[in-house]
């Protein structure tokens, strides 16, 4: 069997299973989901002893991935994604328990109406049907996005890097047992662990058995996949975040949102990569910043006016405000105005996550309501853009788009509607 008769079988697999999936009751997608829970805190209390509570111990995998990873001279941001540690387990443990915590959204009456004629008209959430996640070297993707098909009813098929395989294989090794020892139907959790480019192409073309495809990770893989997938993908390219400093802000707030946009983690897509500077504050506030960002080891790159107030930036080109970095790399620009800083967010903006830092609540309503992204911030910093910090326990990916979900995705944006109607011998006329 080749590799597209092999994925195909999978997903006709994940697609079956999505029927009895779809009604599993909410106790025992809960206890499978905290069963996986204390099977991870094990294997972490067993700092990755083959002995732990899985055929395979994941930390030993991820080892193996590591040494790799080094051996073929991967970068620290990448190596970093895909380490895993005992601290790591248990923040993936108790990313499951919030999830397993969280109302189920399957069945869920959004509204009912009644019509002239009689009849009555509900409108109920039901699962998507079978969910491909495509994703690079993140193992914890692995384990929040099978968890968050798992709570909304959807089956799924999880196509992960070549760079995490082993680790990526261990977690689905451990979470599939455990979801069938508890009844689950065999390929609620299919995963393709083939690192051969042509699986992804193979996954693509299952538009019979897939509903949607999530692709996580650059922009050159999702746009990839858009191009070639004949499934829905939801998609985020890129996150340019800016963040803008009003005239009259709080400038001590100011830095400390500014400081931990970017520097907390600089490579994920929720960091700031442009601040934005009311001229009128440039004077006082950016000689601070950058200190501050400096001392940090953030290199800044701003427009002549910005260089004028801290000489050692480097000169900032628009290729440069059009750069995700994902890295301690910052553009900075001083802009006349709101109405300067809503153009330079619109002309260079991925519809990802903008915030100002402001006192003036009608600038504040204003920025809020003109700037078209995912998220917009008032005071507060981009890098709260996260399914576990919004309260959805985890996150199957964040999307820039306007269909059918924006923002993190969390288990609602895993579930669509249907509409249920009851009459007593209605006919139309």
């Amino acid at each position: 069997m080749n590799i597209t008769e092999r994925v195909a079988l999978q997903a006709r697999r994940a697609r079956q299973a999505s029927r009895g999936l779809a009604h599993a009751g909410s106790m025992l997608k809960e206890k499978v989901l905290r069963s996986i829970a204390d099977a991870l805190i094990a294997e972490a209390q067993t700092q990755g002893d083959e002995r732990a509570d899985a055929p395979r111990s994941v930390l030993a995998a991820n080892a193996r991935d590591m040494e790799r990873a080094r051996e073929r001279g991967m970068n620290k941001a990448f190596l970093d994604r895909l380490a895993l540690d005992p601290k790591r387990l248990l923040e993936m443990a108790s990313s499951l328990g919030a999830v397993a915590g969280l109302p189920d959204p399957v069945g869920e009456t959004v509204r009912v109406w009644n019509r002239p004629n009689g009849l009555s008209i509900g409108l109920v959430r039901v699962p998507l049907g079978v969910v491909g996640i495509i994703y690079e070297a993140r193992p914890n993707v692995t384990v929040e996005a099978a968890a968050l098909c798992l709570k909304s009813g959807n089956a799924c098929i999880l196509k992960g890097g070549s760079d995490g395989l082993e680790t990526n294989r261990a977690l689905v090794e451990l979470m599939s047992r455990i979801g069938l020892a508890h009844g689950l139907p065999e390929g609620f959790m299919e995963f393709i662990d083939s690192p051969d480019r042509a699986a992804v192409s193979a996954l693509l073309q299952q538009d019979e058995s897939v509903d949607v495809i999530i692709p996580r990770g650059g922009e050159a893989l999702i746009r990839a996949v858009v191009a070639e997938s004949r499934i829905p993908v939801i998609r985020q390219y890129k996150g340019i975040c800016h963040t803008y400093v009003d005239d009259g802000a709080d400038l001590e707030m100011a830095t400390r949102i500014a400081v931990n946009a970017k520097v907390s983690r600089p490579a994920t897509c929720n960091a700031m990569e442009t601040l934005l500077v009311h001229e009128s504050v440039a004077g006082e506030f950016l000689p601070k910043v950058a200190r501050e960002l400096t001392e940090r080891g953030v290199e800044m790159r701003g427009c002549p006016r910005c260089r004028a107030h801290w000489p050692g930036m480097k000169e900032a080109t628009d290729s440069d405000y059009a750069t995700e970095y994902l890295d301690l790399i910052l553009s900075v620009k001083v802009v006349s105005n709101l109405d300067e800083a809503l153009e330079h967010i619109a002309r260079f903006g991925t519809n990802h996550s903008e915030a100002i830092v402001t006192r003036d609540l009608d600038r504040a309503d204003r920025f809020q309501s003109e700037v078209d992204a995912a998220c917009v911030y008032v005071n507060a910093s981009t890098r709260f853009t996260d399914g576990y910090q919004f309260g959805f326990g985890a996150e199957v990916g964040i999307s820039t788009g306007k269909l059918h979900s924006r923002g993190p995705m969390g288990l609602e944006d895993l579930t669509t509607k249907k509409y249920v109607i009851r009459g007593h011998g209605q006919i139309r006329e």
